[in-house]
This record gives structure tokens, C-alpha cells and sequence, in this order.
């Protein structure tokens, strides 16, 4: 079924009014994430996302330990109510255990790591001890097995590490490292292809000749795909020409699993963008109920094998190269990338789940104008004093404004029904740290 009559039957389908909520649904209902995987090295293994489980070889920790520096013994020998004596016999490493046999009222000092010695079950802290020549004072109130980490109790072997889809970050890395693993299977890298359209762009490196502006989007998108650990492919600005946009297109879709451009979505561009991309594929144009970013186009672009399904990888059919038109104000191209295209390529990759960014509270420290019936993105900047987070944004908003972007901090997330912001109220924030 094509993209069109897949949307057209759902009865809250609007391509001229979308929710955000809406086309973030719409497009993560299409995709499918990439299959084929590849052996790498651990150290190559950050921001990748596993291919199959890591399962534990054998129990973390291997042995029962103590959790912290303190004294080794039987809670059998500690009195019922008050002060126990206890005479130290030796010392327990971590690596090197005491191998001695703990008799009655005895102990031994032991080290964070290191074995229990035969018979001790229970770990006293040295903070709570007092010592007295070669004894120690227990004080009451010491629990059996305290402060020691059971063999297994992180991991048991045979079970379950990591499951697949995890998206591998530093954490990750060490836990694979503490079982052993010098390689792991993970997803191949996305292919990313994306350019810039308008016959005003120019590169830099390029004098400006009347009427022309430095074209930005191509690197901002390359840091937001760079940052995803795409691979990716520049293809430059392309001109406003027939021939030369669908030659672009074309050596995009066979090149990459997904393609990106910006400008050439709003109304008033060039009237041969939307039939070009009909005939090169199945587009969707969407006015999504948003400020900035408005315009966006989804779909796909080519056809490699004919196949509805597939994962976009090696030997089978597979889908077409998906396709996301953003916008070409600056500030418009980056909110409508971390809205939608940012948890579209992490669920392409086959991250499950998807590293959402939460949104946290905040007092808005100015008014701030709004209209129900859109979710507007407003650049801030979130800090914290007196025992509050409080929000202001970060000067000027218009969508092209880009210093605003890069002075922010998070963005400030109006929702779709809410009206204006006074002084004092409440808002939604989404902090920038995890998700630019």
C-alpha cells in the first residue's frame, strides 16, 4: 500500500494541519530498522547499537566480596546487645585473600574487592570500629551479610548483559569489558545523504556576490548526523534546476538509506520540486502545526528490488531511500531535525528504545505571546539559583536568527494547546545536552 492511501485512511490525517505528535507518529509507523551486522572492536563499538545480546560468560561479581574497607567476620560472635571484642589475625586483599581459618572471636581486616575468608559472612566498616592494640570494638547493631556483594548479584552467567538495541555508550563499554568481550556484533552504520538547494546559497571558501548567503545548513546537519554516528554523504548545494536536482536526487537515493535536504518545501519554491519528487518516488508534503519549521516532506525516493520490506541492507529487497525535506531557515532545518529526523535515524539504526529527551519544568522568567493550535520550540536558556530552574529565551526567534541557537541552551517547548506564558508560570524544557 502506498504511503498516501496508508495515511489517507486514518481519520485525523491532515497534511496541511499535523500535530507534531501526529507526524512523529506517522513516520515512525513506516520504519524499519536496518538488519545487517557487522563484528567490531570494543573501543570501536561507542555510539553503535547492538546487533544481538551480550550475554554474561560467568557471574559478576565472579565470587562473593567485600563492598567496602572495614573487618571480616562471623556474626555468630557478635553479642546480642552492645560492644563486641574481636582480635585482628590478618589482612584480606583484593587479588590476594587471607588464607588462614578465622577461630572464635577473631577477625581479619579486609579490603574492598578482596574474598571474604572461609566462614566470615558479614563485613563491619572500619569508620564504626575502634581499635584497641590488635582488637577491634563492634559496636551493636551490625546486620548478617552486610557490605558483602554476592557472586552473580550484577550479573549471573548464561543470562542477559545487554540486550539487543541498546545503544552503546561508556557504561556499555566497561560492562563488556569486565566480561571479557574484545569484540561485539553491532548494526551497520546508517547512510546519510544530504544537500542544500537555491540558487542564493554559496560555499564557503566562495567570495558573496549580490544577494547570496553562505549556505549553514549543510554543516549543521553534518554535526547533528556526525553526532548520531551516521555515515555521511555531502553532496553540496544544488541549483534550482530540473536536471541538476533530480541527477542530485538520484545519486542520493542509490547512495544512502536516507536522504536530507534543505529548502525547496515551502510555498512559493520552485513548482517543479513536488512533481520531481513524485516522479523519482512517493513524497508526502506536510504544513506541520509548528513554529519554526513548518514545512517538512516525507517519503521515499528510487526502489531497489521492488520490496515492501526488508532493512534498507545488503542481499534482499528492501525499502527506498526514506527521504525528510526540511525547511531552509537555519534555526527551522535544526528544530524540525531533532522534532522528527533525529529519533527516525536512531530507529533506523535499530535502537530500541529510542534515547528519548525527557522534558523538565521550569519557571518562565518573561511573558512569552502564543496562540493555541501550534507547539512552538522557543531557543532558551535554562539556570538554576535560589533552589529553582528558571527559563528565558535566548534572544531573538526568528528562524533564521541561528546566534540564538547557539547561544541556547535548551529548547522551550509550548505545547499545541496551550495559549501565552505569563511571568511565573510553568513551562516545558528540553535541555539541549543529550539531544544536539
Amino acid at each position: 500500500m502506498s504511503l498516501t492511501a496508508r495515511f489517507s485512511c486514518l481519520s485525523d490525517y491532515d497534511p496541511d494541519a499535523l500535530s507534531v505528535e501526529q507526524a512523529r507518529a506517522f513516520i515512525r509507523s513506516q520504519l524499519t530498522p536496518v538488519r545487517t551486522q557487522e563484528r567490531v572492536a570494543l573501543r570501536s563499538a561507542l555510539g553503535r547499537v547492538l546487533a544481538s545480546d551480550v550475554i554474561a560468560p560467568f557471574n559478576v561479581p565472579a565470587h562473593d566480596n567485600s563492598a567496602m574497607d572495614g573487618y571480616a567476620l562471623r556474626q555468630a560472635d557478635l553479642a546480642g546487645s552492645g560492644e563486641t571484642r574481636l582480635r585482628v589475625i590478618g589482612t584480606a586483599l583484593a587479588g590476594k585473600g587471607f588464607a588462614g581459618a578465622v577461630g572464635t572471636a577473631e577477625c581479619v581486616r579486609i579490603m574492598t574487592g578482596a574474598l571474604p575468608p572461609a566462614g566470615c559472612d558479614t563485613v563491619v566498616i572500619q569508620e564504626v570500629v575502634e581499635l584497641d592494640g590488635d582488637q577491634v570494638i563492634v559496636p551493636a547493631g551490625q546486620r548478617a551479610g552486610q557490605h558483602i556483594r554476592l557472586a552473580g548479584e550484577d550479573l549471573a552467567a548464561g543470562k542477559p548483559a545487554l540486550a539487543a538495541g541498546r545503544l552503546i555508550r561508556p557504561a556499555e563499554l566497561g560492562l563488556m569489558a569486565s566480561l571479557g568481550c574484545a569484540e561485539v556484533s553491532v548494526y551497520r552504520r546508517l547512510r546519510v545523504a544530504f544537500f542544500s538547494t537555491g540558487d542564493e546559497l554559496c560555499s564557503i571558501g566562495t567570495p558573496l556576490a549580490d544577494g547570496e548567503v553562505y549556505d549553514s545548513n549543510r554543516y549543521t546537519i553534518f554535526g547533528m548526523l556526525t553526532r548520531l554516528g551516521c555515515e555521511v554523504l555531502d553532496l553540496g548545494v544544488v541549483r534550482d534546476d530540473p536536471a541538476t536536482l533530480e541527477a542530485a536526487f538520484r545519486d542520493a537515493a542509490a547512495a544512502a538509506d536516507v536522504v536530507i535536504t534543505s529548502g525547496g518545501v515551502s510555498v512559493g519554491e520552485a513548482d517543479f520540486v513536488k512533481p520531481l519528487m513524485a516522479k523519482l518516488g512517493e513524497v508526502l508534503f506536510w504544513k506541520i502545526a509548528m513554529k519554526p519549521g513548518r514545512p517538512m516532506a516525507f517519503g521515499r525516493l528510487g526502489s531497489r528490488g521492488g520490496g515492501e520490506g526488508g532493512d534498507g541492507g545488503e542481499g534482499g529487497d528492501r525499502h527506498a531511500a526514506w527521504l525528510f525535506g526540511l525547511p531552509g531557515n537555519p534555526v527551522a532545518v535544526m528544530a524540525a531535525f531533532y522534532q522528527f529526523v533525529r529519533d527516525a535515524l536512531q530507529l533506523l539504526m535499530g535502537a530500541d528504545p529510542l534515547p528519548g529527551v525527557p522534558l523538565l519544568p521550569a519557571v518562565s522568567r518573561v511573558a512569552m505571546k502564543k496562540a493555541p493550535g501550534r507547539t512552538e520550540f522557543q531557543r532558551g536558556i535554562l539556570s538554576h539559583a535560589e533552589g529553582q530552574w528558571s527559563v528565558r529565551p535566548a534572544g531573538a526567534q526568528g528562524s533564521g536568527v541561528l546566534r540564538s541557537m547557539s547561544d541556547a541552551n535548551c529548547f522551550i517547548v509550548l505545547e499545541h494547546e496551550r495559549g501565552s506564558v505569563a511571568v511565573g508560570d510553568t513551562v516545558q524544557v528540553q535541555l539541549f545536552d543529550g539531544l544536539v
